[in-house]
């Protein structure tokens, strides 16, 4: 890889942070650092299964927040939206009152990633559900959810770097319960 190729999900971020990812991926060493980081992928291998995963931790830290109609894996997610995960809410009238669906749809990657990953990125869509927009609000409840959110943020980032430049996937799935 040239240092000239950009590594897209590390904009933003300092300047010595893309470096050292770069070196790492130049090297053939980020892999293998993510894995030992991160040794094993998650169990949640199905839309209920998920759907459980995201309600627990819902009930747990936003428990005011309304209910939750539909969590799934979305195999789209990242090719059409550019996104990771999304959560949407449809507001309709029914009679004399206003109902409000509410989805969050996580992108199939995560399904091979390890449980941390898959925690940043429920925890990310979460607490969309009380703040609407990336500002500070919204990563001081990431971060009361889950206090390594930003370290998991950069982490998962530079696992998407390794993929985006090396289509490598670092984790299998477990095996199937007997």
């Amino acid at each position: 890889m040239s240092a000239a190729t950009p590594l897209r999900y590390l904009s933003g971020y300092p300047v010595h942070l893309v470096a050292q990812v770069r070196e790492l991926l130049d090297s053939q060493q980020l892999g293998p650092l993510l894995r030992k980081k991160y040794p094993a992928p998650h169990a949640v291998r199905n839309d209920t299964a998920l759907y459980d995963y995201v309600s627990e931790l819902k009930a747990r830290h936003l428990r005011n927040a309304g209910p939750l109609s539909k969590v799934a894996w979305d195999g789209k997610l990242q090719t059409i939206h550019k996104a990771l995960g999304t959560h949407t809410t449809v507001r309709r009238v029914q009679g004399g009152k206003l109902k409000a669906k509410r989805e969050i749809r996580i992108a199939t990657l995560f399904r091979e990633a390890p449980p941390e990953f898959l925690r940043m990125i429920v925890v990310h869509e979460l607490s969309h559900m009380k703040e609407p927009d990336h500002d500070k609000a919204f990563y001081q409840l990431c971060c009361r959810i889950e206090p390594q959110y930003h370290q998991l943020e950069f982490d998962v980032r530079a696992w998407l770097s390794l993929i985006d430049v090396t289509g490598a996937t670092l984790w299998a799935p477990p095996p199937p319960a007997a």
